[in-house]
C-alpha cells in the first residue's frame, strides 16, 4: 500500500515530456505552410514598402547600412490622428522603431507590423486629439520604394524622405 503514492509518481514522471516548440502541431502546420507559399516567412520578408490598413499608413523605406527609414501616419479626420517620422532597425521579428524621443520595439510579421499596445506617453506629442500609435497594425501592400518615399503628413511633410531630409 505505501508503494502506490510512489508508483503513482514514478509514472506521472514517465508520462509525455513537453513538446519543443518547433516541434508542436501549430509549428509544424505553419512549417508547412511557409514551404508551400501559402504564409510569408517572416525571415526572408523585406521590411521595405509601404504599409497600410483602413486610414492607418507606414511607409520604410531603405537607409544606410541596416537602417531603415520609417514613417506612420493616422488619420481619423477632424483633428484625430498621428504622423510620425523616424529610423528602424530589423532585429529577426522585431523592429526597434526611433521617431524622435518616441521609442519602442514593433513586431514584424512578415506580411504585418503590428506597434505595441502600450507606447512610451512621449509618443502622445506626435498624435493630436484622442489619436494613438498604440497597436497600430498594418499589411504590406507594395515593396516598392518609391511609393513609400510619398507618403506625408497633413502638413505637406514627407514621412519617409530620401536620404533622410525633407
Amino acid at each position: 500500500m505505501r508503494a502506490a503514492p510512489a508508483l503513482a509518481l514514478l509514472l506521472a514522471a514517465c508520462g509525455s515530456q513537453p513538446q519543443a516548440a518547433q516541434d508542436t502541431p501549430g509549428a509544424r502546420l505553419e512549417a508547412a505552410a511557409v514551404q508551400a507559399g501559402l504564409v510569408t516567412d517572416p525571415a526572408k520578408a523585406s521590411l521595405a514598402g509601404s504599409w497600410a490598413r483602413d486610414t492607418d499608413r507606414v511607409c520604410v523605406v531603405a537607409d544606410q547600412g541596416d537602417t531603415f527609414r520609417i514613417g506612420a501616419l493616422i488619420d481619423y479626420g477632424e483633428g484625430q490622428g498621428c504622423a510620425a517620422s523616424g529610423t528602424a532597425q530589423r532585429r529577426g521579428d522585431r523592429v526597434a522603431v526611433t521617431f524622435g524621443a518616441c521609442r519602442f520595439t514593433a513586431q514584424f510579421e512578415g506580411d504585418r507590423i503590428v506597434f505595441p499596445a502600450e507606447m512610451p506617453s512621449v509618443c502622445d506629442r506626435l498624435c493630436t486629439g484622442r489619436a494613438s500609435l498604440a497597436a497600430l497594425t498594418v499589411d504590406h501592400l507594395s515593396a516598392s520604394a518609391s511609393e513609400a518615399e510619398t507618403l506625408r503628413a497633413p502638413s505637406g511633410k514627407l514621412l519617409c524622405p530620401v536620404g533622410g531630409v525633407d
